[in-house]
């Protein structure tokens, strides 16, 4: 992070992407739904590039490929107000009825918030984090920007989006988290009650969005 140098370094330390694409079981339908990525603190849209590319070798149009950004400093309920919105222009831009919402790191706070508070439920098919600090971590210790502080452990604002039930209405929750992540700590703080969760191999936190296998296993989880 800037004023959280050790976060944002860590964050936008994107390496290069392992091998181009793992073999493909699963393929875009004319039922197949919008993805929206929502990318993390210090990230834009860029983020899902190789993401984004996989998706389309195996079928999804570019329609339905949104990689959309925000502002990262800002709360994550002024995101998720601002990511509602972002749905409402997908869905009538595609004709469908409902989105697939994959996010990193941060972004699964935002898009968690949105489900949660925001109706989101009714307009979600399935919810994929990739890292995301759903418990907080204490690499959010030493930033200071409304949305980073939200994600220190024991935050109010984490304290409020894990009350109750962490993964409410029809939704499909599923959340790929890894032992060699060094932006969120503790692990288990990217595991969701009620959620599908998956250990990765030994993947780095930016490697969670550029991994063929992780991919493979998102695309068939919104997929299926």
């Amino acid at each position: 992070m800037t004023a959280a140098t050790t976060m944002a370094g860590a964050l936008l330390a994107v390496q290069a992407p392992g091998p181009a694409q793992a073999s493909s079981s699963s393929t875009f339908t004319s039922a197949g739904n919008p993805v929206l990525f929502v990318h993390g603190y210090t990230g834009d849209a860029s983020n899902w590039n190789v993401m984004a590319d996989r998706f389309r070798a195996d079928g999804w149009p570019s329609s339905h490929l949104d990689q959309w950004s925000y502002d990262w400093r800002q709360s994550n309920i002024t995101t998720a107000r601002q990511l509602a919105a972002e749905v409402d222009r997908l869905l009538a831009a595609t004709g469908a009825t409902k989105v697939d919402i994959v996010s990193h790191s941060m972004g699964g706070l935002s898009s968690r918030h949105y489900l949660k508070n925001l109706a989101g439920t009714s307009e979600v098919d399935a919810w994929v984090s990739l890292g995301g600090p759903n418990h907080g971590t204490d690499s959010a210790n030493s930033c200071f920007d409304a949305s980073c502080t939200e994600m220190r452990i024991g935050s109010s604002f984490l304290s409020a989006l894990n009350s109750g039930d962490e993964t409410p209405g029809s939704p499909r929750y599923a959340t790929w988290w890894s032992p060699c992540d060094m932006v969120i700590n503790p692990d288990s703080s990217v595991s969701l009650s009620g959620a599908a969760n998956t250990r990765t191999a030994c993947l780095s936190h930016t490697d969670l969005f550029l991994d063929a296998v992780v991919y493979a296993q998102t695309r068939d989880m919104i997929n299926s």
